[in-house]
């Protein structure tokens, strides 16, 4: 094995470089897809379009190690056998550096691994069963006893949880603020604020945070960053190249895409992953298993198609809902009405799948009854698989504490998954002619 650059095309063109470690096949599969991305070079996106196809399709898969299989096997063993005790002193001093024991590496969890550390842009990455396991994780590495955290408000509910309930023993506090504006951020700031939880955009409103500027800031006072970028997907935006020290992705949702596994990921420097690997990802023993890792590596091949299938059913389904005149407002990044349209287009060159909306009705008999009444919207959290849902934010409301006059309480999130758009807004048309 060899530490090898594989370049990948930045945001202006420029070609830049990430590390991981190599086969000799690799390498020979390295050298075409450099000479593609230069031959391409005066071509941006069709350079883009080359890298990304070959780290999906062909990155860290030495299929001359398997019998030329197309699709990788599932190393689904628990441990590794080595030829002598020098070996095995080697892989106990460095467990990043081999196979050990399927807690640590797996074969198979690292061809996923160095596909989505090279779709960031990042030098490496770690893969964890589910996403609160990779914020988890990320947050624990960077913090001590007596530490302060800033985090934007109403994040993820199990990033919250950890703020609120866990990190709290240990002396460390969180100060919840509106992230939107870098002002905020400076104002939060404090002597012993050690880390920055970011998501852009969230979940239910979209809420952005000003990437650059706050990754400036945080560097600036040695603060560490952790964005979360399951909406956005390294295809739609790169945090890493806009200076976040850990990116992190729920690869249940666009990653797997079909709604039948679990996974989380963290990339960042090697360094920085090596930190997490050796205490938290090891101790906690919250890596993703091979055949998860797998399903997760079949489901990147078919990453670009769906997106851009979603990406078009999106528009398709919010134009429907724009005009209709039961629906109040639509929130949605990639909208031109949306309040931060503008940073939007600067952070992300797309957006798909999930948005919210709210009734002119907003009552919650006619909410519930909307929800109720979708046959081909299912009521079911989370989001990037297959199958379109639905959810109301009065899902997580006791009735009687339901308000009409909180508009937080009013919204519907809607995810556009692989239908037909007709078939899509024939569901939701009916829908909502029963809604009131």
């Amino acid at each position: 094995m060899k530490e090898v650059i594989c370049l990948s095309k930045g945001k202006r063109g420029e070609v830049k470089g990430i590390r991981f470690k190599a086969q000799k096949s690799e390498m020979r599969n390295l050298k075409s897809a450099i000479c593609n991305l230069q031959l391409t070079c005066g071509n941006q996106t069709n350079a883009m379009d080359s890298d990304i196809s070959y780290i999906i399709n062909e990155l860290g898969e030495d299929r001359k190690n398997y019998f030329n299989a197309v699709a990788p096997p599932i190393m689904q063993t628990s441990n590794f056998n080595f030829d002598s005790i020098a070996e095995l002193r080697k892989a106990f001093d460095d467990e990043m550096g081999g196979y050990l024991y399927t807690r640590g590496l797996n074969p198979t969890t690292d061809i996923l691994r160095k596909k989505l550390a090279a779709l960031d842009e990042a030098e490496d990455c770690l893969v964890f069963g589910n996403g609160a396991a990779a914020i988890f994780a990320g947050v624990f590495a960077n913090v001590k006893a007596g530490d302060h955290i800033i985090s934007v408000r109403n994040p993820y509910t199990w990033a919250q949880r950890t703020f609120d309930s866990i990190l709290p023993r240990f002396g460390i506090t969180t100060t919840y603020i509106d992230g939107t504006k870098i002002e905020n951020f400076e104002a939060a700031i404090q002597s012993n604020t050690s880390f920055i939880y970011l998501e852009s955009p969230n979940s239910w409103t979209f809420a952005l945070q000003p990437i650059r500027q706050v990754a400036a800031l945080a560097k600036s006072k040695n603060i560490i960053t952790l964005l979360d970028n399951s909406y956005c997907t390294p295809i739609y935006q790169q945090p890493i190249a806009m200076g976040i020290d850990l990116c992190m992705q729920t690869a249940t949702k666009y990653i797997g895409g079909h709604s039948d596994t679990l996974g989380g990921v963290l990339t960042g420097t090697h360094a920085m992953m090596k930190k997490i690997f050796e205490v938290e990802y090891l101790a906690v023993g919250s890596g993703i298993s091979p055949f998860n890792a797998w399903l997760l590596v079949r489901g990147l091949r078919t990453l670009l198609a769906r997106l851009e299938r979603i990406t078009k059913t999106t528009k398709d389904v919010i134009d429907f809902l724009k005009q209709h005149p039961k629906v109040d407002q639509v929130i949605f990044p990639m909208d031109e009405n949306f309040a931060q349209y503008d940073l939007a287009k600067q952070q992300m060159t797309g957006g798909c799948g999930l948005f919210t909306i709210t009734l002119k009705n907003g009552t919650l008999d006619s909410i519930t009854r909307f929800c109720e009444s979708l046959r081909h919207f299912l009521l079911a959290v989370s989001w990037g698989g297959h199958e379109s849902l639905v959810i109301p934010k009065c899902a997580g409301i006791k009735p009687q504490d339901f308000d009409a006059s909180n508009i937080e309480h009013q919204y519907i999130r809607l995810y556009v998954g692989l239908e037909e758009s007709s078939y899509l807004i024939a569901d939701l048309e009916e829908a909502l002619s029963l809604a009131n």
